[in-house]
């Protein structure tokens, strides 16, 4: 079966999935960036860490008012990720992928019952790591080397971020493809 690369990128209230809210999902298609996903959601509760708030740039009563309640934002997810994944399977890859797939994977199945992504994901850290022989702590976005770095902006908004992961891992991929080809 077919591997669907979808970058996954989220936006949440604090570090905790089943303690703080999720308020915001980007994706994109891999290898077909044109084939975007985005949402934001109500939060399930008035808990915060005040350093998270200020890294999304908005308050827990504006995405309380212009949110989508979360079974409603997880079912358009998986719509999606059924349409743009029709010929195969959608594998889950994000720049520090533990983070945004806790969310995903708690949110898909509290409010689905499944996650449409299965229980892995690809961390374009890790991925960065095994390419380069590099340290843990060079995996940082600020010392990813050049030639692998998007052109896209980090903005904090999910769909940006997502686009520019993907982006990041599409070229890892091909270096590493041209690698094994020598």
């Amino acid at each position: 079966m077919q591997e669907i690369y979808i970058s996954v990128d989220v936006e949440a209230a604090g570090p905790v999935p089943a303690t703080y809210s999720m308020l915001s999902i980007g994706a994109v298609a891999v290898n077909d960036p044109e084939q975007t996903f985005y949402v934001e959601l109500k939060p399930v509760n008035d808990k915060f860490v005040p350093d998270a708030m200020k890294i999304v740039g908005r308050s827990l009563r504006d995405f309380a008012e212009n949110g989508r309640e979360p079974k409603e934002a997880m079912a358009a997810f998986r719509n999606w990720l059924a349409r743009i994944a029709t010929a195969g399977k959608p594998v889950f890859v994000g720049f520090n992928a533990a983070f945004d797939w806790a969310f995903v994977n708690f949110y898909f199945h509290e409010y689905i019952g499944e996650n449409p992504f299965g229980f892995g994901a690809i961390d374009i850290k890790s991925y960065y790591m095994g390419l380069t022989g590099c340290t843990w702590d060079e995996t940082r976005s600020s010392r990813i080397r050049a030639e692998f770095k998007s052109t896209a902006s980090h903005t904090h908004n999910a769909l940006d971020d997502a686009v520019e992961q993907a982006e990041m891992f599409r070229r890892m991929k091909e270096n590493a493809a041209l690698g094994n080809k020598k």
